[in-house]
């Protein structure tokens, strides 16, 4: 998407800087694509991470196939509106058609013209002014085709609004999606963006803003029953895994970094769920100064796993424990996986050493990851061993990132 496009360049930036292969791709990202699609990535899309579709379009040159293309790139990059963004007359292009309803919405004055570009014309929230954003009809008008990762987000704007409610029509039609597998399935909703939106939706405040709203019971009973199945969204990993959980006191206190409303201990009882339902193979243990087997099968509900996490006696943050422990009582494994929060201390064995030893002993190729949740900086990994990876904070793009390494497609 757009998001992520922003999201790349903002790292090429800080990282290496632009070649003539790299400006190449990211207009082919413009060029290859449908226009049709590219006319809704511009549109909602507008500005992420301090880029927008001017500066990559600037910045990378691309050549326009054809009219329409070339339509949709002149609109982006020009600093005056062409023509028939803006008259009265509708296009007769699918694609310019997105770009004039948005360029008519943000001219309307009135909230019945917006409900009807919204309708006609498939508007979504990013392209609706400001103004109209707190109107239940707009809301209503959104909710119509509103793609599944939106509406779990915007769950406490719809309620805010007066939209979701009990007993009303909203209320019938978010809880049928919610509870829809194959919905679910397609739109690729991994367990934790449920759990995230279920913490802040109930909470009944948004994490940033002073936003409220009264949680709507059957909403939250919906959203229950999402978290359990996004769980066959997941791929798995396919290899032997070790979760180690850390268990220290300092678990229960902060949020993690990426998912609003989730502690460290919630976030990673989750992600034992998550390996317990998916992984054909799996250990879980839990560790603070010590470590010990922890048993946590695929029919637990959450608040069960977090009870018995939490129950574990409390001590410092070894994180070289799982290696030595599997060595000592000979187990095969294939990656470890070791979620903390911001406490990645190590005793009288560095977690390096230890899995060097690991592997050592037991002829296995094994591989490291270590998550730590919420955590301005910290370093495990050695940099220049292609088996052990740190992960700094966490969000629902995470976990299919630690799968792709443990199958080593990364």
């Amino acid at each position: 998407t757009g998001t992520h496009l922003f999201q790349f360049a903002g790292l090429v930036n800080a990282m290496r800087g632009w070649g003539r292969s790299l400006r190449r791709g990211v207009s082919e990202w413009y060029t290859e694509q449908d226009v049709e699609r590219i006319a809704y990535q511009v549109v909602k899309y507008r500005q992420r991470d301090g880029w927008t579709h001017t500066d990559l379009m600037r910045l990378s040159h691309p050549k326009p196939k054809n009219t329409e293309q070339d339509a949709v790139f002149n609109w982006v990059t020009q600093d005056e509106t062409p023509e028939w963004a803006t008259s009265e007359a509708v296009p007769a292009s699918e694609a310019l058609r997105k770009i004039w309803a948005f360029e008519q919405a943000q001219r309307a004055e009135d909230v019945t013209t917006v409900v009807r570009l919204i309708e006609d014309y498939g508007l979504v929230r990013e392209a609706i002014p400001t103004q109209f954003l707190n109107d239940v009809d707009v809301w209503a008008a959104l909710l119509e085709k509103m793609p599944m990762t939106a509406m779990i987000r915007n769950l406490g704007n719809m309620s805010k609004n007066g939209l979701l409610v009990p007993l009303s029509d909203a209320e019938k039609r978010v809880t049928s999606r919610l509870t829809d597998a194959d919905r679910l399935r397609k739109a690729r909703v991994h367990p934790l963006a449920v759990l995230s939106a279920m913490n802040v939706y109930g909470s009944g405040q948004g994490f940033r803003g002073s936003g409220k709203w009264q949680p709507v019971p059957k909403v939250m009973d919906a959203l229950n029953a999402a978290f359990d199945l996004a769980f066959d969204v997941i791929e798995p990993a396919n290899k032997r895994t070790m979760l180690a959980l850390d268990v220290s006191g300092s678990m229960g206190w902060g949020l993690m970094a990426g998912l609003p409303n989730i502690t460290p201990r919630m976030g990673s009882a989750a992600m034992a769920m998550v390996t317990a339902r998916t992984e054909p193979q799996y250990s879980f243990t839990a560790f603070s100064h010590e470590l010990v087997p922890v048993d946590i099968s695929a029919s637990e509900r959450l608040d069960d796993v977090v009870r018995k996490v939490s129950g574990i006696r409390m001590g410092g943050t070894d994180c070289a424990l799982p290696m030595i422990y599997a060595q000592a009582n000979k187990l095969d494994v294939d990656t470890f996986i070791v979620y903390t929060d911001s406490e990645t201390w190590f005793g009288n064995v560095h977690p390096v050493q230890a899995l060097r030893e690991y592997r050592e002993a037991r002829g296995i190729d094994a591989k490291l990851i270590v998550v730590g949740m919420v955590s301005n900086g910290f370093t495990i990994a050695d940099p220049n061993d292609a088996g052990m990876l740190d992960v700094v904070g966490f969000d629902t793009a995470a976990p299919n990132l630690m799968n792709s390494f443990a199958r080593g497609e990364v």
